[in-house]
């Protein structure tokens, strides 16, 4: 395989073209890659086929794979493969029909949050001009971090703050109510603190950790002190130079680092607009 790079020319993605995941990566296309993600944030491969064992080969070279605490949403057969879908079948929905409406980074309510996410586009909805919908919105957090104030940075230099997966399953996203969570489900999620700015335990950078899909406060502050501070977080995170809008087609697979960036959904589509998507997740490490 030659491989070669596309940047986006956003804050932050990268298309590689010139391998084909359907096949064996040796050793060395595997650590271009690897390099190409550290230094892109998110990368993204055209025009994939890729089978389920594939999805899960690929995404095992980089490290162990999460299991989902929504196992009813994961493919059947296959408990790291995350299903985000709007399909119903059987009077049943395939999977998340309602996933990354807020900003968000996979996995962030965990003691480990994930490394990152591989997501696979088996079918994307279109206009009636054939246009795609349903596009996700990255943020770059090593630029936002970058871009902050200094009186910002002093604020929360030293800081955690919590992050709380009931929070943001049971948040408003106009979509009526969520199934509720099982007490073994809340169980396995309990509310835990990370820093607000952690470093990116491959390159060393620095990347805000707050979201405001999973944090509900900073540590150490009153309530009004930390709403005002992570409002505004969250408006400086999603400017413009830090983005980049991905536009999905079918074949599309497509990493992303949760330690890096922040995503969005654009939820622009509807029955009979069918999107079905696919995703692994890779363990973490503890923020620091």
């Amino acid at each position: 395989m030659t491989l070669s790079l596309r940047p986006t020319g956003a804050a932050l993605g990268a298309e590689i073209l010139g391998v084909d995941l359907s096949k064996p990566l040796n050793e060395e296309t595997f650590r271009a890659i690897e390099a190409a993600w550290h230094e892109h944030e998110v990368i993204f491969f055209r025009g994939q086929d890729l089978a389920p064992e594939q999805h899960l080969a690929i995404s095992r070279r980089f490290g162990a794979l999460e299991h989902h605490v929504r196992q009813d949403c994961c493919k059947p057969g296959y408990p790291e493969i995350f299903v985000v879908s709007n399909i119903v079948e059987n009077g049943r929905p395939i999977g998340s029909q309602d996933a990354g409406l807020f900003w968000h980074s996979d996995l962030c309510y965990k003691s480990e949050p994930s490394r990152g996410s591989l997501f696979y586009a088996r079918e994307v909805p279109h206009d009636g001009g054939g246009r795609p919908l349903g596009d996700t919105v990255f943020a770059s957090m090593t630029a936002a971090y970058r871009a902050l104030p200094d009186a910002t940075r002093r604020a929360i230099d030293g800081r955690k703050a919590v992050n709380s997966y009931l929070h943001g399953y049971y948040r408003d996203r106009n979509s009526g109510p969520r199934k509720a969570l099982t007490e073994e489900q809340k169980r396995k999620t309990p509310d835990v603190e990370h820093p607000v700015v952690r470093t990116h335990p491959y390159t060393g950078k620095k990347c805000l950790f707050t979201c405001e899909g999973y944090t509900t406060r900073i540590v150490g502050m009153d309530e009004a002190q930390s709403q005002a501070l992570l409002d505004g977080l969250f408006v400086h995170l999603k400017k413009p130079d830090f983005l980049y809008r991905h536009q999905w087609r079918e074949g599309d697979f497509l990493i992303w680092d949760n330690c890096s960036t922040q995503h969005l959904a654009i939820p622009d589509y509807a029955l009979p607009q069918r999107r079905r998507m696919e995703r692994t997740t890779l363990t973490g490490t503890v923020p620091f």
